[in-house]
């Protein structure tokens, strides 16, 4: 099982960015996937969250009402669309997957992306 993101970058604030996370190897559509980050030097946080169906997702409160996770079952692939990013949203991004529900515990998802660095500056 693995799992690939892509679409970091650097972009200015208040600008747009769409990760993807694709699924190689599996079918994503049964598994719930999260997007966590992780800055230098802190520890790893949840940033959003969608069910296996697409019918129920949950945000952090720093990028509530600023980024959406969806997914197309289609492409296997779950998205993460980030609008009005700000310096603090910089770090590596790691998506990961679980057959059960969201849940806010990394330790909770078994396979793990690389991740992808998203680095947000003027």
């Amino acid at each position: 099982l693995q799992l690939v993101e892509s679409g970091g970058g650097l972009v200015q604030p208040g600008g747009s960015l769409r990760l993807s996370c694709a699924a190689e190897g599996f079918t994503l559509n049964a598994y719930a996937v999260g997007w966590f980050r992780q800055a230098p030097g802190k520890e790893r946080e949840r940033v959003s969250c969608i069910s296996s169906t697409g019918g129920t997702t949950d945000y952090a409160d720093l990028v509530e009402g600023r980024f959406t996770i969806s997914r197309d079952s289609a492409k296997n692939t779950v998205y993460l669309q980030m609008n009005d990013p700000k310096p603090e949203d910089t770090a590596t991004y790691y998506c990961a997957a679980r057959l059960l529900g969201c849940t806010a515990e990394a330790g909770r998802f078994p396979t793990w992306g690389q991740g992808t660095q998203v680095t947000v500056s003027s």
